[in-house]
């Protein structure tokens, strides 16, 4: 006998459509559209996300034009298909329950900013052309960008050649291969999920909301504290990387800056580009980011094919052990007094720390995906980008380990000898990592305004005039608390590894794999002869509790059974990871480093 559950006990039913969900109160339409209300249906997310992935798909064979070269240029400058699209969604005659209802604000001639003015005591009162306007107007982004956006922000080949001096090259290789395969998979359980999830009604914007729909509000706060932590941290280990750089430019002039001051530099510079808001303005800056980074890699090849290591900056950061001598390069893990990372399971977590590292970036994933202007074709996106990136990182990492062997450098650039070419492919490396840090800036932001200023605080849109001038101010305050730690923490490697070991880790393998098992379970455990009614917003089970969830387990028990392995995979993983840097972070402090915090004396 089939059963109808209320949404306070399992969430299999809604209440009825005609009475306002939650407390009633009179909302916009933009805030209906914000809100994480617990009484939707998870398969109410699966029907209408089915609804607007055929609808993309009409739409982008409506806009569909021939490839060229000066198309894709422009494309990287252009504000993207949002009037077109816009346009025919708000044309549509609002329909509910097979109605006609009044004629919606843009209908009516009032402008897009102006649906925040408007209030409603219900969301099935917001009609389909409103809901659409809302959605598609952010939806500007295509597959090519999503590549530049990966690449630059996996941030980069530079620490790669550390890592196989801390590994040697058949751990190198193989653990590159694995961690980098297991970051692809990672990024098709994100795309699957925002696929299976998003809708023009109900966008999935973020990694924590994909967390409330499958596990419920508590853990979507639990991810956003994390990914704001992994935010501020990233943009922090950034700003000491670029620190770095800026000091080695200045110690070839009469009065070399002080090393705080260079952070600082970085930062000012930082603010300006942070005042950019979207994604596709950051877009063609990407692009030129990823061939910034080859240019750099060509310089340091070329060069350290015909010079010796950096064997000042070797010393002033690794201690005695790395003064002048002989280069060494090993088949396997290298000795302890052969590895700058530490000593033995620390050095190896280190370097695996910063494979990690290298292919980090999943935690944005479904920051571009909300940006997409057809998400199906995401995943061109994310094979070129693993693709590109693997080959070029195990090229990039055995070709300098073999000729700087134990004295290889974090960041690579920085344990060039040469001063002048030094200067060249750090002037790119800033470049670049100015561009990767603007976006991570960018995105942290987004995480806390959306849901801390929004939620909390009832804040406006970002693309009304008060929520832009909200912007500008908590720009400058969180790059000024990203500061504080690149000051605070003078060790790039040993930073990077914490933050790779505890968040990065966890957004890059350990999430994904969750939320594939949770979505999965979830899914399976529908039945053929149960349906969601869209008019009533009532979806009937045939049944409950632990048998619906081993029914679902077991559906498909191999998938899930290899995900579970997966996780705890990552799990150790993350454990060992953080031990190895936070053991090496203490071992900073000792004075083997010249570097301390606020210090002027720079690591390199």
């Amino acid at each position: 006998m089939s059963a109808i559950h209320t949404p306070d006990i399992d969430q299999g039913v809604a209440h009825d459509s005609r009475k306002p969900r939650g407390n009633g109160l009179m909302r916009t339409a933009y805030k209906f559209h914000q809100s994480m209300d617990p009484t939707i249906l998870f398969e109410e997310y699966l029907h209408f996300a089915k609804i607007t992935r055929r609808e993309e798909r009409e739409a982008e064979k409506a806009i569909e034009k021939k490839w060229s070269f000066e198309r894709m240029i422009k494309n990287r400058f252009s504000k993207g298909q949002t009037g077109t699209a816009i346009e025919a969604a708000v044309r549509q005659p609002p329909e509910l329950d097979g109605e006609k209802h009044e004629e919606t604000a843009v209908e009516r001639g009032i402008p897009f900013d102006a649906f925040n003015d408007l209030t409603y005591s219900h969301p099935s009162q917001v009609s389909d052309a409103e809901w659409k306007a809302l959605s598609r107007g952010v939806r500007t982004v295509g597959w090519s960008t999503c590549f530049y956006l990966i690449t630059s922000d996996i941030i980069g080949p530079f620490g790669i050649p550390w890592a196989f001096s801390q590994l040697g090259y058949g751990p190198g290789v193989a653990l590159f291969t694995l961690f980098g395969s297991a970051a692809a998979l990672a990024g098709f359980y994100l795309w699957w999920i925002f696929i299976e999830m998003d809708s023009d009604r109900y966008p999935l914007r973020d990694y924590g909301a994909a967390f409330f729909r499958v596990f419920g509000p508590k853990s979507r706060h639990i991810i956003n504290l994390l990914q704001s932590l992994q935010m501020i941290l990233t943009l922090g280990s950034l700003i000491l990387g670029m620190g770095q750089s800026i000091a080695q430019i200045s110690q070839g002039t009469s009065k070399p800056l002080c090393f705080v001051v260079c952070l600082l530099i970085f930062v000012i510079l930082g603010v300006g580009l942070g005042q950019v808001r979207t994604l596709q303005r950051l877009g063609w800056l990407s692009n030129f980011a990823v061939w910034m980074n080859i240019l750099a890699v060509i310089i340091c090849m070329g060069v350290i094919a015909h010079s010796p290591p950096n064997f000042e900056a070797t010393q002033a950061s690794f201690g005695d052990n790395f003064v002048e001598g002989p280069i060494r390069t090993f088949a396997g893990f290298p000795p302890e007094e052969y590895a700058s990372g530490g000593k033995g399971l620390i050095a190896a977590m280190n370097g695996i720390n910063q494979c990690v590292y290298a292919f980090a970036g999943a935690i944005l994933f479904f920051n571009f995906l909300a940006e997409m202007r057809n998400p199906w074709d995401f995943w061109k996106g994310l094979v070129c980008a693993q693709v590109f990136l693997f080959l070029f990182y195990i090229m990039f990492g055995i070709y300098v380990y073999s000729l700087q062997g134990q004295f290889a450098f974090n960041p690579v650039q920085q344990g060039l000898s040469l001063y002048n070419y030094q200067t060249a492919a750090n002037i790119c490396y800033i470049m670049t990592g100015f561009i990767a840090a603007a976006m991570y800036g960018n995105i942290g932001i987004k995480v806390i305004y959306n849901n801390v200023f929004q939620e909390l605080f009832s804040a406006p849109p970002l693309t009304v005039m008060k929520g832009k001038i909200i912007w500008v101010f908590m720009v400058p305050i969180y790059w000024a608390i990203a500061f504080i730690i690149a000051a605070s923490i003078p060790q790039f490697s040993y930073l990077t590894g914490l933050l790779s070991a505890i968040c990065f880790v966890s957004f890059t393998y350990t999430f994904p794999a969750l939320l594939a098992i949770g979505f999965r379970i979830k899914k399976d455990a529908m039945l053929p002869d149960e349906s969601f009614d869209e008019t009533t917003l009532k979806y009937t089970r045939h049944d409950d509790g632990m048998q619906r969830w081993t029914r679902g387990f077991l559906k498909h028990w191999y998938f899930n059974v290899f995900d579970v392995l997966y996780l705890l995979a990552s799990l150790v993983t993350v454990g060992l990871g953080s031990y190895a840097a936070i053991e090496g972070l203490i071992s900073s402090f000792d004075g083997t480093s010249v570097a301390t915090s606020w210090g002027c004396t720079a690591p390199v």
